[in-house]
């Protein structure tokens, strides 16, 4: 038996992100950033971090490192298109969880190094349940936060409540209330909902893309609604034109689709992970509060929805396009067609005209041979008569006539069949 050469690389695929085990009272901070083309395999500034503190960097190759700074531990990933960071810390103000944020216990200055484009940023607060969480005043307060949105997670066992808004410095803000949560059950909370978040705007990169698709789209359609009513009444000499058009929409339909392909394929597949997610958070509803899930369900997902549409009506538009193509070439080919009947026509008559001109041709090619041939056999007459013999010349010239005649008009038919049959084997 020989062993898949990959089959230890793919079982311990699962178990190389595991989640952290979190407990209360605790400190997250989240960055999500776009990678940079010709990013290196691990971040600079990671490895710059790692040998500040006397800790082993990543390796090159390795997609994930995990250390504990002393002050506050560090998970770095690497996912397809982005890389996050996560910053925990155990230390914080109960009366003010989000003064002090864990990516505040990074060195001053650190996050200037930091390659990418930041998509997400998220602080989350785990807490101790407490008599002062039970007045959503203080938990509005501590969030900065007008309109709460917030549940009951995994059977009461905690409280989630947020706004879903950017604070001041730009972070979307989560306060998590432990109940009953052990530290692995809160850990795996605490993963989701940050995944929660870039996810959703991983996915949301791809809404001003379907945006600006659908703009061309709208031009694109109404060229083509334009295009497809001319293909009933439009004469012949307009076909080049309209097919110079129908280029040019299926060359618009095909970049609009290069551009717009990628984005709008991982924002569904983003989507699904936040479905995903939001299903895994089991919310059950407070009183007087919208869920998360709910909240997605009004304002997110009509945006997911956007960039679906527009991919069903690129395709829809790509399928219209072929077929005015497929119309066009008929008609076209139809064209072609009966201008080929009045060709083929054309040459038949003129090959009728040419066989009545062999045909004259052949009856005057006989004349005249036959007049030559007369007039030879004249020659031979008169030479006869000459000699002696009792000859009228006039007569036996006469009489020649028929026997010449027949004897030319047939070596001629012979001579025209024996050509016909090397032009024509068959």
């Amino acid at each position: 038996m020989i062993p898949h050469p990959e089959r230890i690389a793919l079982h311990n695929e699962i178990h190389t992100r595991p989640r952290p085990r979190v407990s209360s009272p605790c400190q997250v901070s989240h960055l999500a950033l776009l990678r940079s083309p010709g990013a290196p395999s691990s971040p600079a500034a990671l490895r710059e971090l790692c040998l500040q503190y006397g800790i082993a960097p990543p390796s090159d190759g390795q997609s994930h490192f995990s250390g504990d700074f002393g002050r506050f531990r560090l998970k770095w990933e690497r996912h397809g298109e982005f890389d996050d960071y996560t910053v925990y810390r155990n230390m914080m103000r109960a009366d003010d969880p989000f003064a002090e944020p864990a990516i505040d216990a990074l060195p001053s200055g650190w996050l200037n190094g930091v390659d990418g484009q930041l998509v997400a940023a998220v602080h989350i607060a785990l807490l101790p349940d407490g008599p002062q969480w039970s007045h959503r005043d203080r938990i509005a307060a501590a969030l900065g936060a007008t309109d709460l949105i917030g549940a009951e997670l995994s059977d009461g066992a905690a409280v989630l409540h947020t706004d879903l808004h950017l604070d001041s410095h730009g972070y979307t803000r989560f306060l998590l209330i432990n109940r009953s949560m052990n530290a692995s059950l809160s850990g795996r909370h605490l993963q989701r909902l940050l995944e929660l978040e870039v996810y959703r705007m991983m996915a949301m990169l791809g809404f001003p893309v379907a945006r600006a698709a659908a703009a061309e789209l709208n031009e694109l359609e109404r060229s083509l609604g334009r295009l497809v009513s001319r293909l009933e009444s439009a004469p012949a000499n307009e076909e080049p034109e309209m097919l110079n058009e129908v280029t040019r929409l299926a060359a618009l339909a095909e970049r609009i689709a290069s551009e717009t392909g990628f984005r709008t394929g991982a924002s569904r597949a983003y989507h699904a992970l936040v479905r995903q997610r939001s299903a895994d958070l089991r919310e059950q509803r407070v009183a007087g509060l919208e869920t998360v899930t709910e909240f997605l369900e009004r304002r997110f997902t009509p945006a997911m929805a956007f960039c679906e549409s527009v991919d069903r009506r690129l395709a829809a538009a790509a399928e219209r396009i072929d077929r005015a193509s497929n119309l066009l070439r008929t008609r076209v080919e139809i064209e072609r067609e009966a201008q080929n009947q009045q060709l083929l026509g054309a040459m038949n008559r003129r090959a009728k005209l040419q066989l009545r001109l062999q045909q004259t041709v052949e009856g005057l090619s006989v004349v005249a041979i036959s007049y030559y041939a007369i007039a030879v056999l004249g020659y031979v007459f008169k030479a006869a008569e000459a000699i002696g013999l009792n000859i009228n010349t006039e007569l036996a010239s006469g009489i020649a006539v028929i026997p010449v005649v027949t004897f030319v008009t047939l070596a001629v038919r012979r001579l025209r069949r024996s050509v016909g049959s090397e032009r024509d084997p068959l």
